[in-house]
């Protein structure tokens, strides 16, 4: 027979993850696409929890208005590509 077990949530408050720097060496190109993608998945996080789910519904003015409004730079068109691939494989 098994028992259910009852957790109590933690009473330790929220903190942030640390940062960690980037490795060195790499070529430029490698940490442009790393940032564009961090970029890409805060904004495809935003929409999401904004109530956009069909790529066809997050145009390029959308993503654009959704940084603004989350207070990051406007993204380039590959960037809101990148957003409307990721609302797309996130399901």
């Amino acid at each position: 027979m098994a028992l259910a077990v009852i957790r109590t949530p933690s009473l330790e408050p929220w903190k942030p993850l640390r940062r960690k720097p980037l490795p060195a060496g790499r070529p430029r190109e490698w940490y442009v696409t790393h940032n564009r993608r961090l970029k890409a998945m805060r904004l495809a996080i935003a929409l999401l929890d904004a109530g956009v789910y069909v790529p066809s519904k997050a145009t390029n003015a959308t993503i654009r208005t959704m940084a603004q409004h989350i207070g990051i730079h406007p993204p380039s068109d590959t960037t809101c590509r990148m957003v409307r691939t990721f609302i797309r494989h996130g399901r």
